[in-house]
């Protein structure tokens, strides 16, 4: 994904390629925008893949597919184990995988090795209508950028909720960015992750992305390139990898959502339930980790939210993605559809590859709360803007929450 909106796709520091998104007529932009995954041709012919697809893990980590779902693969003529053999690598439009109960994400061991990591580029709280009234429709001047601020290692001392998240696409190995999120059935045990939805569903003109895996704290040493090149799985994955056995994202961005331009960017959100690749001693992601953020679904108006800090790795020029960053503004507001929520927006010079990383604000309670994720910005960089957490992106975070709660 572009830099940090710009939906475009780089080559980790060699034989850069974009995607240009179109003008945004509608609202009077001259900037042009686009999804920020960031990807990497490299690794898709190594080792060997609302709206919510499911498989339930094993206390050995296989993957059992639920007989409903077994049957729609049939009727795709997807066998499970040719598909952790490669099969997964066949993109053709009728084995790609759409509808929200057709996801599958079986493990497969050892695919996301430290070299595949660093190829890959780049109770009801819902705001109800009456609170976006004021801000419905409207666009605020274009932010001034603010400089992308390396975090301090070790990451997870300073934000141990953010991570990378790795998947397979028909372009290649890609990756965004995403948060560690409390879950309301299981307290201080969660096991879900906050992304955006173009980071597991390529949105009205594809389908479910394969092999999504969570990666907390990736490279928390904040170790240079170079280093990274002999580094060991457990310095750049010390927390371990974490495969998504669940991915939820909104009904609005399977049906709406593009690679460029901001089509669905509004509902570009998307929540994953994890399961580790090897055996963490019982414990959840949260526990593993230490932290969980809460979700808040009735924030301020933005107008009304003083500050935000969003948090990712970019990995379009001028970063590498191998670190993470910070931006810390007061948010504006941006309308690309009016019948839409309006967006936040925020100066931040964060490039593709920190698609999906949590905002963070005080929330409605005056604590940090997750607000919002990245989501799209200009070609160029200097802004980015994240959707408005409502009842959607309730509806989605409560999907899977409850999906787990009896486990």
């Amino acid at each position: 994904m572009r830099p940090i909106r710009p939906s475009y796709t780089a080559r980790r520091g060699r034989n850069a390629r974009r995607r240009t998104s179109p003008v945004l007529a509608a609202v009077a932009l001259a900037s042009a925008l686009a999804l920020t995954a960031t990807a990497c041709d490299s690794g898709a012919a190594e080792a060997g893949g609302g709206a919510s697809a499911s498989a339930t893990s094993t206390g050995d980590n296989k993957i059992t597919i639920p007989d409903d779902i077994k049957d729609k693969l049939k009727e795709h003529g997807i066998d499970l184990d040719n598909w952790k053999n490669g099969a997964w690598k066949d993109w053709s439009k009728e084995d790609w995988l759409r509808e929200a109960d057709e996801y599958i994400n079986p493990i497969i061991e050892g695919l996301w090795d430290p070299d595949r990591m660093r190829e890959a580029e780049d109770p009801d709280n819902a705001v109800d209508d009456s609170d976006l009234s004021g801000d419905q429709g409207v666009t605020d001047p274009e932010p001034a950028p603010v400089d992308a601020k390396a975090v301090s290692p070790t990451y997870h001392d300073n934000v141990p909720e953010a991570g990378k998240v790795f998947f397979d696409s028909p372009e290649g190995t890609m990756v965004c960015s995403a948060t560690v999120v409390q879950d309301p059935a299981h307290p201080g045990k969660s096991n879900m992750v906050w992304t955006a939805g173009h980071c597991v569903h390529a949105g009205k003109k594809g389908g479910w992305y394969r092999n999504i895996a969570f990666v907390p704290s990736y490279n928390d040493e904040a170790m240079a390139t170079e280093q990274l090149g002999s580094a060991t799985e457990e310095q750049v994955a010390p927390y371990g990898v974490w495969w998504g056995d669940w991915a939820q994202t909104s009904d609005q961005w399977i049906e709406q959502g593009g690679a460029t331009g901001g089509d669905g960017a509004s509902y570009d959100f998307a929540v994953i339930h994890v399961t580790p690749e090897e055996g963490s001693g019982g414990k959840s992601l949260e526990e593993t980790v230490g932290s969980a953020l809460p979700v808040d679904f009735k924030a301020p108006a933005v107008t009304k939210v003083p500050s935000i800090t969003a948090t990712g790795y970019p990995a379009a020029a001028p970063f590498d993605g191998e670190t993470m960053y910070q931006c810390t503004d007061k948010p504006g507001r941006l309308s690309i559809s009016a019948p839409d929520p309006t967006m936040y927006r925020i100066g931040c010079t964060m490039t593709g590859g920190s698609s999906g990383g949590g905002w963070v604000a005080t929330g409605s309670d005056g604590k940090p709360a997750l607000v919002s994720n990245t989501s799209i910005g200009p070609v160029t960089a200097g802004w980015l803007a994240g959707p408005r957490l409502g009842e959607v992106a309730k509806g989605v975070y409560d999907s899977v929450s409850d999906k787990f709660a009896g486990q």
